[in-house]
């Protein structure tokens, strides 16, 4: 029990979480521009998702002995895999949606005119693929349906490190 509470003052975990995310921002890249898969907006999301997890790790490995720079790690960390999760899911939905040939989804993701991420960054956050378009598939699982698993990975992991932080500070 010490183990998981422990975890999150160390570097070392913080270093694997956000080697982890970029290990799969990194995947993106590779399937966008070396086997020229076009990503969609869900997928502009989902790396959003997936940067914020960076973040927390970041955060976390630099600064994981101040308490507000592990709660904001924390808060990135949750955030992301939980967002991250549920367009993961919308995605999956979009994808096996019977009405899905007559759907369309937009081009220009909708992030806040205070950080325009798609102009800044178009290499990571421009999209330019269809929602509906299953172009790749491992094991019979589309990439959003593996982008489900690995979003609920980190949310359970976030969720057993946190509830075993709580659970140990009760008992003091």
């Amino acid at each position: 029990m010490n183990f998981l509470s422990d975890i999150t003052t160390k570097a070392q975990a913080w270093v694997l979480l956000a080697l982890s995310a970029l290990a799969l921002e990194l995947c993106a890249l590779f399937f966008q521009y070396v086997m020229d898969l076009a990503p969609c907006i869900m997928c502009v999301y989902q790396r959003l998702a997936i940067a914020a997890i960076i973040a927390a790790g970041l955060i976390g490995s630099k600064l994981h002995q101040y308490m507000l720079a592990r709660l904001l790690a924390y808060s990135l960390w949750a955030t992301g895999s939980i967002w991250g999760l549920i367009i993961a899911l919308e995605h999956v939905e979009m994808q096996s949606s019977t009405a899905s040939l007559f759907f369309s989804c937009e081009f220009t993701p909708n992030f806040p005119t205070w950080a325009p991420l798609h102009e800044w960054m178009p290499f990571l956050f421009e999209a330019t693929g269809d929602c509906g378009e299953i172009s790749w598939q491992f094991l019979g699982y589309s990439m959003p349906q593996w982008m489900v698993v690995v979003y609920a990975g980190y949310a359970m992991a976030f969720f057993l490190i946190l509830l075993n932080r709580l659970v140990i500070a009760r008992k003091f």
